[in-house]
């Protein structure tokens, strides 16, 4: 008999076609009234169309978000948080913005709601990777799980085919480590293959 602790992430997932036009409804169940949207420059478009479907809710947008969530970029969303008082995240992207928002709310414990637009799977895990002075340090809260993910799988279809298999591969490469992982168990097995099955089939 296998032996196994299995910690069931308490994140509220939401998977669908036009599953974006949800995200009002989830912002008023969190009951957040200052929500400043994340994003990456090439995303900010996407960040406009999150923050116009919020309306007033929305605080502000910052399209900065950058690879390896560098300290200083956090700091710099940091600040703004500070000065409009920002109650609540919500990240439009792939792992640098979902990492962007991570490392806020490890410092502010504000609720994060991400809309992936890859499939890396960064934003289903407790876990943040920071760089500073060159040097990237990993580390795992609580803090750091999002509150709500969203699916909208309209979000990938502008992706180019490049950025797709780049990124499918990186999810097929977290769901084989799930197979060997020192906390691996059965639950965890189950969907790691059948992440990997059915990546295999829907990538390009």
């Amino acid at each position: 008999m296998l032996s196994f602790t299995y910690n069931g992430q308490p994140a509220r997932v939401i998977f669908g076609s036009g599953t974006l036009a949800q995200l009002p409804s989830e912002v008023e169940r969190l009951g957040l009234n200052k929500v400043l949207v994340l994003a990456t420059p090439p995303q900010e478009e996407d960040a406009k169309r999150l923050a116009k479907l919020i309306g007033d809710r929305c605080a502000g947008i910052f399209a900065g978000a950058v690879m390896h969530t560098p300290v200083s970029v956090t700091e710099t969303a940091l600040q703004i948080v500070k000065d409009k008082d920002i109650d609540g995240l919500i990240a439009v992207g792939g792992g640098s913005t979902t990492g962007l928002a991570k490392a806020l709310a490890l410092r502010t414990d504000l609720p994060q709601i991400v809309a992936p637009t890859t499939y890396a799977g960064s934003e289903m895990t407790p876990i943040l990777g920071e760089t500073k002075d060159g040097n990237k340090v990993t580390q795992s809260s609580p803090k750091i799980l999002p509150e709500v993910v969203i699916y909208d799988v309209d979000l990938t279809l502008t992706l180019p085919a490049a950025m797709s298999g780049t990124s499918g591969m990186n999810a097929i490469a977290h769901a084989v480590e799930a197979l060997y992982a020192k906390e691996a168990n059965p639950i965890v097995t189950m969907m790691a293959l059948e992440a990997i099955g059915v990546l295999y089939e829907a990538l390009p």
